[in-house]
């Protein structure tokens, strides 16, 4: 695996599971790749695991304090669990 656009490619059709473990695989061998970590924390946060996700986009942020696609998938997490229907709680 060459580079992260490769990898984006070759995990479009997989489940996440598979896909996480193929993502895995990939940061274990670019460990400093931030954009490895927000497509993992992608997958992560589609399949539920919020916290996970939440601490691979912490990760590509401490690796490229500028990237833009780990501030906004970051700032996208937050926005969804910071959600608050007052409606649920008042009937």
């Amino acid at each position: 695996m060459d580079s992260i656009s490769a990898l984006r490619d070759r995990i479009k059709l997989m489940d996440a599971d598979r896909a996480i473990a193929v993502i895995s695989d990939f940061i274990a061998a670019n460990p400093g790749s931030a954009d490895a970590y927000v497509t993992r924390g992608l997958k992560y946060f589609g399949r539920g695991d919020r916290a996970l996700a939440i601490n691979d986009f912490l990760k590509a942020l401490e690796i490229q304090p500028d990237s833009v696609a780990a501030k906004t998938a970051l700032d996208s997490a937050n926005s969804i669990l910071d959600f608050y229907n007052k409606d649920l709680f008042n009937p």
